[in-house]
């Protein structure tokens, strides 16, 4: 008794074809072609409507996502399907839930399902245990061949001969288990520029801007036709943050450092890779491996460098190095709650608080208090700890300026000869071709002449290098740096040392510094590098108390001048004098009365000085009859008594003691209404 009826033969068959990776549908063509012939077969057994599906081609049937199962499935429901034909059964599903959900669906609208043995009825009990049955071992040897590869992977790992895609820098020879150092020395160079530049900068995010705003470009691999081969090309930030952090470039082999988490989307399965584990949970890591380019010391100090640069991963991590005055931005820690502080800034000025009181209990900051006083005592401390070192750190300095425009240089230099290396290939492929095959010549003359174009290009560039003045240090500033060597403390303050250079000579030496607040001092623990400790004690400023508190002559200037003139002529008497403000500024009228506010000195009113019974040079002459220039001799020979404020203010001078004065002969003073008289 035929299966097939007329019913099913009404509706479509529907023809699955699926496999599961990208390489068996380029390389297993003949499964390809088993498949697509089920239509023949179809027609074969009286259907007349074929449908292929053929959606789900490189998809795995292990219960991801597949469009074409899925078209299939709506296909069943809707009464379109008459039969379901696939060559076995491990080509519609590999898991249950599929599978049990296509016998399902089937059974209820009464759909044939067809494979290369025979024909089957989900409604039938037999031929729904033998489906079910298939549908069980399908399942089970999927499981088994992918538990049976991950164990022959684990076991070719541990002994350092699984590879996968060889990273750039390193080749794998032909027919061997092993990595070596790519022969291309401009490959290898660029790879040991990226960590040279890192070791300077400290950040991934500074190495990329160096790279690129110098124009140098990083090795690639790339897979085309002929295999695998190398390109160069600007850096991007992950480009350069996967060679500092790859542990091949330290000569370790290591496997399972990332892994694969399995979620439900949608009802269903959706593997999200490449999760990176902690290298405890490795599951292989063979040091010394092959050949690196740094050693593994240098390796787990980048890392650690990498971690601390990143803000996002909690309170116990200092950031990377940014712009900012203050010194300890990122590690300095309250001694109170255990945060990091902060920093605020405000007119050329910086302070350090916490808020971890603010965040945890809504209440006010924990300590706060202004920083230079602080970055002063831990730069001093610093620089006591590194004073031997200070020569040797000149020395470095010298060699570091003398190789610094050489690595540009060396990076063009390599990528010219390469580049000549590939024009004088694409000649010979030129002059190898015949010439009447004009299509060919056509291409290779086109590839030749941007080969030239590249070499033209690179050569200027070098030339450009060349024409520009060489960095190198004159004797003068060989022996400026040795002297500053001798004495870190002036090169520490020097104007070219900026903050930056200061906070990674910080964090190199230091690993932290934990700050408390005692009464009216400020207690600083300072973490060295190595396990040492020291504490520092700093007497907290009071108010008023700051480094641009202006100095107490001037303010006493300031105080006898306000009881002679106003705040105009104050400011410029003071400009007079040479006086500055506290900020390094000149005087001015609202400067002169923000400055007597603040200090409660009251505002000058006229002819309060008459009423004090006080005179000055232009009054004494008139009263004694004389000339100012008596007056003045008077006062040097010290007949006169009088006090000035400062050099340029005006002389005062009590009238009691004018009216002591006896002339020997007086001198009338010639009245001339055009005479000018100074009035203050």
């Amino acid at each position: 008794m035929s299966k097939i009826t007329p019913d099913h033969l009404r509706r479509a068959a529907h023809v699955y074809v699926r496999q599961s990776s990208l390489d068996q549908v380029q390389h297993n063509r003949e499964s390809q072609r088993r498949q697509y012939g089920l239509a023949s077969r179809a027609r074969d057994l009286g259907w007349i409507d074929v449908v292929v599906i053929d959606d789900d081609l490189a998809i795995s049937g292990s219960g991801v996502r597949r469009p074409g199962f899925e078209r299939l499935l709506a296909a069943i429901c809707d009464g379109r399907v008459g039969a379901v034909l696939t060559i076995e059964v491990s080509r519609l599903a590999r898991n249950g839930r599929d599978w049990h959900t296509l016998l399902e669906f089937c059974g209820i609208i009464n759909c044939l399902i067809v494979d290369e043995d025979s024909i089957y009825d989900p409604r039938l009990a037999n031929d729904r245990l033998v489906l079910g049955m298939k549908g069980t071992m399908s399942e089970m040897e999927l499981s088994v061949m992918r538990q049976r590869l991950t164990e022959a992977r684990r076991f070719k790992a541990q002994r350092g001969e699984l590879f996968g895609r060889i990273v750039a820098g390193y080749c794998r020879p032909a027919y061997e288990d092993r990595i070596e150092k790519d022969p291309d020395r401009r490959v290898q160079e660029a790879i040991e520029l990226t960590f040279k530049k890192f070791g300077e900068l400290q950040s991934i995010r500074q190495v990329h801007r160096w790279l690129r705003r110098e124009s140098i470009t990083l090795p690639k691999p790339a897979y085309g036709p002929y295999g695998r081969h190398i390109v160069f090309e600007p850096p991007g930030y992950w480009n350069v943050h996967a060679i500092i952090t790859n542990p091949i470039y330290a000569g370790a082999y290591s496997y399972g450092r990332s892994m694969h988490c399995v979620r439900l989307e949608d009802g269903r399965k959706r593997v999200y890779q490449d999760r990176s584990k902690p290298r405890d949970e490795w599951q292989v890591l063979i040091l010394d491996h092959h050949e690196g380019y740094i050693s593994w010391a240098e390796f787990e100090r980048n890392q650690a460098v990498v971690a601390n640069n990143a803000g996002s991963r909690g309170l116990m991590v200092r950031r990377a190095v940014r712009k900012g005055a203050a010194l300890l931005s990122g590690i300095l820690r309250c001694g109170h709650c255990g945060h990091k502080m902060w920093v605020g800034y405000s007119r050329g000025t910086h302070r350090y608080f916490c808020r971890g009181g603010e965040q945890k209990h809504g209440g006010a900051y924990c300590i706060s208090f202004g920083a230079t006083r602080i970055d002063r005592a831990v730069s001093a401390e610093l620089l006591q700890m590194i004073q031997p070192l200070g020569v040797d750190a000149a020395l470095n300095a010298i060699a570091a300026q003398e190789t610094e425009a050489s690595d540009r240089r060396r990076q063009i230099e390599l990528a010219l000869q390469q580049a000549r290396f590939e024009s004088e290939r694409a000649r010979r492929q030129y002059d190898a071709v015949e010439p009447e095959n004009r299509i060919v010549v056509a291409e290779l003359e086109r590839r030749w002449n941007q080969r030239l174009l590249t070499v033209h290009e690179l050569q200027a560039k070098l030339e450009r290098i060349d024409e520009q003045p060489r960095q190198s240090l004159s004797e003068a500033e060989r022996s400026e740096l040795l002297r500053l060597g001798t004495d870190l403390e002036h090169a520490w303050n020097h104007p070219a040392a900026t903050a930056e250079t200061r906070k990674r000579i910080l964090r190199t030496l230091l690993v932290e510094v934990v700050a408390s607040v005692v009464d009216n001092e400020i207690h600083l623990l300072v973490h060295w590098q190595g396990g040492d400790h020291t504490q520092l004690k700093i007497i907290k400023p009071r108010n008023g108390e700051h480094r641009w508190t202006l100095n107490a002559e001037t303010t006493d200037i300031i105080r006898e001048l306000a009881r002679l003139m106003p705040d105009y002529q104050i400011a410029r008497v003071l400009n007079r004098a040479g006086k500055r403000t506290g900020r390094d500024n000149t005087w001015t009228e609202a400067r002169v009365r923000t400055f007597r506010n603040d200090h409660g000195i009251p505002v000058h009113r006229p002819g309060e000085r008459v009423e004090r019974g006080e005179v000055n040079v232009v009054e004494a002459a008139e009263t004694l009859g004389t000339s100012r220039a008596t007056v003045r001799r008077l006062m040097t020979q010290g007949q006169l008594e009088a006090r000035q404020a400062c050099p340029g203010a005006p002389w005062v001078i009590k009238q009691e003691d004018l009216a002591t004065v006896r002339l020997s002969s007086r001198c009338r003073v010639p009245h001339n209404p055009g005479q000018k008289v100074m009035e203050f």
